[in-house]
């Protein structure tokens, strides 16, 4: 299953950011629900030149851990610090995302839950179209994807890497 029209339901999208992303934030509010979605508002509510990205992003990651089949958009100022504030929630795959392609791999082969966009980088246009494709845009459900993000979960829950490959092990280790 690839991007396009399979999600035709309404959903409940979990948003968070701060001073830079503030103008985009209102906007995708007004164009989530006019698309028939539901988005709830971590903040900022105010600008603040000076509050702090986590603040709102790790709000708006831990309501979509919380919210099974929920989706989340983190916004800053390059999206960095976002995605990074985001990754810190266990649960939480969050990409960033600076074009369609971008947009769409990280459902398709990540099953990205979160995506986090530069208020700074694109237009409110562009940005908005992004958060569209992602929101459209499904999950492959493709073996390799699904392997690697078990990986990645096995290790946020156990903090044991997984086994290297046998064509990575060293020379001496191979059969």
């Amino acid at each position: 299953m690839g991007g396009g029209d399979w999600n035709t339901v309404a959903m409940r999208v979990h948003l968070g950011t701060d001073h830079a992303g503030l103008d985009l934030k209102q906007h995708l509010i007004d164009h989530l629900r006019a698309q028939g979605h539901e988005p709830v508002d971590h903040g900022a509510f105010v600008y603040d030149a000076v509050d702090d990205y986590p603040v709102f992003c790790l709000r708006a990651a831990e309501g979509v851990v919380a919210d099974p089949g929920s989706l989340a958009v983190v916004i800053g100022g390059s999206g960095n610090g976002e995605q990074i504030a985001a990754n810190k929630v266990k649960g939480v795959r969050a990409a960033l995302v600076w074009n369609d392609e971008t947009a769409v791999l990280a459902r398709q082969h990540n099953d990205a839950n979160v995506i986090s966009v530069g208020g700074r980088m694109h237009t409110i246009e562009e940005m908005t179209h992004f958060v569209d494709v992602f929101l459209a845009t499904a999950f492959t459900g493709e073996e390799r994807h699904v392997r690697r993000i078990a990986m990645l979960s096995d290790y946020e829950q156990t903090g044991d890497l997984p086994p290297l490959p046998a064509s990575a092990q060293p020379e001496e280790g191979r059969a």
